[in-house]
């Protein structure tokens, strides 16, 4: 096998996936997010497209992998938040209740431009949360860059009622199912 090439700026996707030897190169590609039922076309679509994007960056012959996390409550999608009150506001949905949180990985050969997909599914309990709970998480961590205001790995005791599924989905992507999709190459 060539070249693995991660198509994401990440450090959590790079930390998780230390054992493999990639090349990182950040995805140009500007996600337009105009849809709020969650899919799992929609977020893998938003995967391809990331890896899509470094293709033309590429000099030589590469695995692309592309990847995106959302945090899904019901059927809503909650994506990265706009500023502190957004993210108040999505913690405070989150309060109390069992959200999905889905990590699509796409691979494309950029010689054959073959295709490889998989979505993993992992689910989180909050505990009922605190405006006060809410207000010094987001100033002390500044989730900005996370789907659904938060980063598991940080998040401080009292938040987090019980996890089912993979931990490091929920941190940004499954190495197992990297590693399950990449065989398949």
């Amino acid at each position: 096998m060539g070249k693995i090439v991660l198509a994401s700026s990440s450090p959590r996707r790079a930390a998780i996936l230390k054992d493999y030897k990639l090349e990182i190169i950040p995805s140009p590609y500007v996600e337009k997010h105009t849809k709020t039922a969650f899919s799992y076309d929609y977020v893998e679509n938003l995967a391809y497209n990331k890896a899509l994007a470094v293709k033309p960056l590429l000099k030589d012959n590469a695995i692309i992998v592309g990847a995106d996390t959302v945090v899904v409550l019901g059927e809503e999608i909650l994506e990265k938040p706009k500023d502190k009150e957004d993210a108040f506001l999505m913690l405070k949905k989150l309060s109390g209740k069992t959200h999905k949180v889905v990590t699509a990985i796409v691979m494309i050969d950029s010689k054959t431009d073959q295709i490889k997909k998989n979505s993993t599914t992992s689910k989180v309990t909050f505990e009922t949360l605190t405006d006060q709970m809410i207000m010094d998480y987001i100033e002390k961590y500044k989730p900005f860059d996370k789907a659904g205001s938060y980063g598991i790995q940080e998040l401080p005791d009292g938040f987090i009622k019980s996890v089912e599924g993979d931990m490091e989905n929920i941190i940004g992507i499954s190495s197992k199912s990297f590693a399950e999709l990449l065989a398949k190459f």
